[in-house]
């Protein structure tokens, strides 16, 4: 009996060793959770910069740190639009809003809710169908459905209650969900608040604060409803997310090895039978059940094994209680007679054979290095990533991620900006910089990110004004310019070096060129644009190297963005790009999408080739004919190998009208048609060819 416990001590602590190799310990833990909440300030400040009226919030895997790179967890992203106002009592109603009241009737499934929409003048039941969107029930409610998101955001697909976005290499997928806000926690919360389990967890600190949390629903009906399309999950996010981040290291630990035993025994081949949200909420019911002492390193297993029993018994009995939410039942009408046999009799399976189980784990080579540390093989017997690789790798990825962001960001705020006045781009910066002043550290750090992309185009915009006025550039912008040189290695570099040719400071502008090529090699620098979806390489080892050895400000000296002109920056832009602007005939703005393609409208191109074509252009009107004939030989050679363009149709067109100024009319031609081949809609070779095919006619 001794023996029993002492094998079980040991193989936990084991474990949890081998946990903590792959990243499951309280550092990584930590830096996943700030490196979430980082992202979602970063959206967020975006959004009160644009004027968007909702509010993004990272959930799941990712965000609590129960994790590894073996996992492949998505990124879980509740958007929330304000534009609504969801209520539980008539005293909540706000005027002028889109009220809509909670019912929960006969009718509703546990855990979900009808939504009946409101008169937006007074507090009383609407009794004119607005839209599609609505519908009228039997007893004269008007009902919204839940498909009203539907087709919401670009590129995505259906995928459950969210839509689902597929990551670039490098890059997470993302789950996006669509939700809307209600002030107040669920009533059917009520109980769980007044609560207290064995190991009093949660705290009452924990259950004060998810009481201010209030809930939200979420457009997805139950699988077992009479009406899927009228029903509204109610979801409970933020408090299950404050719930997470109060967990120790071994519950987290616990909560990993769940999901690792589903993955490879329960649902092979990514069947979904058992979710990893159903593997949470028998561990959070676990905790609330058992004292806190058991939780410990040393007893890790044991904790593992009285999860399982708990799944056992959820599925045998169908049923899987909300952990907040009792009434709703997570399993209801999730498996069939025969598929729920099927998982007793794996779930059986591996805890009568649990630790031959676990060493047979592939996810993160758990099982090889268990039986390393178990000294069953000799160390060596199996090749797998040291610590040193792993940390490497997440570092990677949570550096691609966050330059990827902040270019989405920068566009979004790119889109704001445009046709507007000077005054209200000056508001929008005033706003951005409050957030450094008197923002949090999350904020704080975040706008360090955006600010730098922001600056600049304001800077370039004034540049532009004052350019059109006496063809000078005005102390101010160059402030600005200056302000936001260190976005990355090269855009922010390359507008101010725009900015010089523009108002022929060609010796200055020659010298920033100079110096942003230099660092460009100096560095591994991989390139971030998302206006395509064009995939970039794999990182090098070089690069991986840098992630793991630097802090996240490295990102400005290994990430290349693209460089934007809007339209208000015209007269910065060399006029070979200004065509770029005005790339969409009216057949091809039927091939746009409304809001995602609206970069098309401004001058988008790829660092390193805009850097060759700027040399370009200053060596000749330098007359340095040598250097010239260089920097082009740079830009075809770039074109013709660099896999990590995201505009290489752009690059061909500025190309094409080098050949042109060369009186090389032939391979001008060819540049544009490489371009049609990269791009066949919105794409200005089109006027370039038909222009060039004219001069061609009337030469003759």
């Amino acid at each position: 009996m001794f023996q029993e416990h002492d094998y079980r001590e040991n193989l936990s602590l084991m474990l949890s060793e081998v946990l903590d190799d792959i990243g499951v310990n309280e550092r990584i833990v930590m830096r996943r959770r700030r490196h979430s909440m980082l992202m979602e300030t970063m959206d967020n400040i975006t959004n009160r910069l644009t004027d968007t009226n909702m509010t993004v919030y990272y959930l799941g895997s990712q965000s609590e740190g129960t994790t590894t790179i073996g996992l492949l967890s998505d990124f879980d992203i509740l958007v929330c639009s304000h534009d609504y106002n969801i209520i539980q009592d008539w005293s909540e109603w706000e005027h002028g809003k889109r009220n809509y009241l909670m019912i929960q009737d006969e009718n509703t499934t546990p855990g979900y809710c009808f939504l009946q929409l409101l008169r937006h003048d007074v507090p009383l039941p609407a009794t004119v169908i607005p839209d599609e969107h609505h519908i009228t029930d039997r007893s004269g409610k008007i009902l919204l459905k839940n498909t009203i998101f539907n087709g919401a955001i670009q590129g995505a697909v259906d995928h459950g209650p969210s839509l689902a976005k597929q990551g670039r290499p490098g890059l997470s997928d993302t789950d996006i969900v669509p939700s809307l806000p209600c002030k107040s926690l669920h009533q059917s919360a009520s109980d769980w608040l007044d609560r207290q389990g064995i190991g009093r967890w949660p705290t009452q600190d924990m259950r004060r604060y998810a009481a201010s949390t209030g809930c939200f629903v979420v457009a997805t009906g139950s699988k077992v409803s009479v009406y899927p399309d009228l029903e509204w999950r109610i979801s409970t996010s933020l408090a299950e997310r404050c719930l997470m981040f109060n967990l120790n290291i071994t519950q987290i630990r616990c909560y990993v090895l769940l999901k690792m035993i589903l993955k490879s025994f329960l649902n092979p081949q990514d069947e979904i039978n058992i979710s990893s949200f159903m593997c949470k909420t028998v561990l959070l019911h676990c905790i609330e059940n058992t004292e806190s002492s058991i939780w410990t390193e040393n007893n890790l297993f044991i904790c593992l094994t009285y999860c399982l029993l708990e799944l056992h018994s959820c599925v045998q009995n169908d049923r899987c209680s909300h952990f907040i939410i009792r009434e709703n039942n997570l399993m209801a009408g999730q498996f069939t007679a025969e598929k729920k046999n099927e998982l007793l009799k794996k779930i059986s399976d591996f805890l009568q054979n649990d630790r031959q189980k676990l060493l047979t784990i592939d996810i993160d080579d758990l099982g090889h290095r268990l039986q390393v540390k178990l000294n069953m093989v000799p160390n060596g017997a199996y090749y797998y990533q040291s610590s040193i690789e792993l940390n490497e790798h997440f570092m990677t990825s949570e550096y691609l991620n966050k330059a990827y962001l902040t270019s989405v960001n920068h566009k979004l705020v790119l889109k704001h900006l445009q046709n507007k006045n000077i005054r209200t781009m000056k508001h929008c910066i005033g706003k951005l910089i409050t957030f450094n002043i008197n923002g949090n550290r999350l904020e704080q750090a975040a706008f360090k990110f955006l600010s730098p992309c922001v600056y600049t185009t304001y800077g370039s915009i004034l540049a532009s004004s004052s350019i059109s006025e006496n063809n000078q550039v005005s102390p101010e912008a160059l402030v600005w310019l200056s302000a936001g040189l260190n976005s990355d290695i090269s855009s922010s570099r390359l507008k101010l070096a725009s900015v010089l040719y523009s108002t022929e400071y060609m010796e200055e502008a020659e010298l920033i060129l100079r110096h942003t090529e230099q660092q460009y090699y100096s560095n591994p620098v991989i390139p971030t644009c998302n206006c395509w979806h064009t995939p970039p390489s794999a990182p090098t080892a070089e690069y991986r190297r840098v992630c793991g050895e630097q802090s996240e400000d490295c990102i400005k000296h290994i990430t290349a963005f693209c460089v934007k002109f809007i339209k208000e920056e015209i007269n910065c832009v060399p006029h070979e790009l200004q065509y770029e602007m005005f790339r969409s005939t009216q057949d091809d703005m039927i091939h746009r999408h409304q809001h995602a393609d609206k970069w098309m409208d401004w001058a988008v191109v790829d660092s390193l080739p805009y850097l060759y074509f700027l040399q370009y252009k200053i060596y000749r009107h330098l007359q340095r004919h040598q250097d010239q004939q260089q920097a082009l030989g740079k830009l075809i050679r770039t074109i013709a190998t660099d896999r990590n363009l995201g505009h290489r149709e752009t690059a061909l067109n500025i190309l094409g009208q080098c050949m042109e100024q060369k009186n090389r009319p032939q391979h001008a031609l060819k540049c544009y048609q490489l371009s049609l081949q990269q791009r066949a809609r919105n794409n200005v070779a089109n006027f370039h060819i038909g222009k060039l095919l004219y001069r061609m006619l009337v030469s003759q």
